[in-house]
């Protein structure tokens, strides 16, 4: 019975030393392995997706988390990650950072810690021109979205009655929207623009003046990592002061669209 329970508190106290070690240093690891491993979007223009030319993940979350590595002395290796699948691929190990237009909530911040805020956007819909008005328009209707994102629970509040159909990125979502199959496809406005953008049919397409939600993005760490933590808030903070960010920024969504004088702010009143 004695080796039993022995064995017993060898297993949990091994299980306790593993989930420390998880959360770990991971400034320390990178800068010693030389390497930063980032989870992001690979289908997502223009926060990240694969450049037609030279077949590379770019986009303005790969250009925000290079501006870090380079700070830190170290290279990127870059993870394709899907929305639900970012923070199990964080707490697992087998990504150092997420970087993929995620959300800031207290629900995620019990898991996982965020940096500053580096992008701010709405929640919005694209709809077939002329067909959604209001909020109205979509009660008991087919919406799309993807799956383990704040726009799927946003969307169940704003609109109960409309059924919420979540795909496994929103490419796929806006694909079931040109084909009929959903009304409307709902998730943050600069990720809607970049997709509509995109689009070869775009002209049959918009995005209504409708917003049911604000979404802060952060770059997700694991919990408890508080030297990383640190650094990419200094960063980002140094980032901003320097012009760093706004010009990453003007080269992804231009001088002059409607993200740029929230994204300033709100990553001010981060600090």
């Amino acid at each position: 019975m004695k080796k039993l329970a022995t064995l017993f508190m060898i297993v949990v106290l091994a299980t306790l030393t593993a989930k420390i070690a998880l959360a770990g240093d991971t400034l320390a690891d990178a800068k010693k392995k030389g390497v930063l491993v980032v989870g992001c979007k690979d289908s997502l223009p223009p926060f990240g997706y694969i450049d037609e030319k030279s077949r590379q993940i770019v986009g303005y979350d790969i250009d925000f988390v290079n501006a870090i590595a380079k700070k830190m002395g170290v290279k990127v290796e870059l993870k394709p990650v899907t929305s639900a699948s970012r923070m199990p691929q964080l707490q697992e190990g087998h990504i150092d950072i997420i970087a993929a237009t995620m959300t800031k909530n207290p629900e995620r911040a019990k898991v996982i810690d965020f940096s500053h805020t580096y992008f701010f956007t709405g929640q919005k819909f694209i709809t077939k021109k002329g067909t959604v008005k209001s909020l109205k328009d979509l009660e008991g209707k087919k919406i799309g979205t993807a799956k383990g994102s704040t726009s799927e629970q946003n969307v169940k509040k704003a609109i109960p009655s409309a059924t919420v159909l979540s795909f496994d990125d929103y490419p796929q979502a806006f694909l079931a929207l040109q084909q009929g199959k959903v009304s409307a496809v709902t998730t943050d406005e600069a990720i809607l623009a970049g997709i509509l953008a995109k689009a070869p049919n775009k002209a049959q397409f918009e995005i209504p003046t409708l917003q049911i939600s604000d979404e802060p993005y952060g770059l997700g760490m694991r919990k408890g990592d508080t030297n990383f933590v640190n650094f990419v808030n200094k960063t980002i903070l140094e980032m901003e002061k320097s012009g760093e960010a706004a010009k990453i920024f003007e080269k992804w969504f231009g001088p002059n669209t409607q993200f740029h004088l929230s994204r300033t702010f709100k990553i001010t009143a981060d600090k």
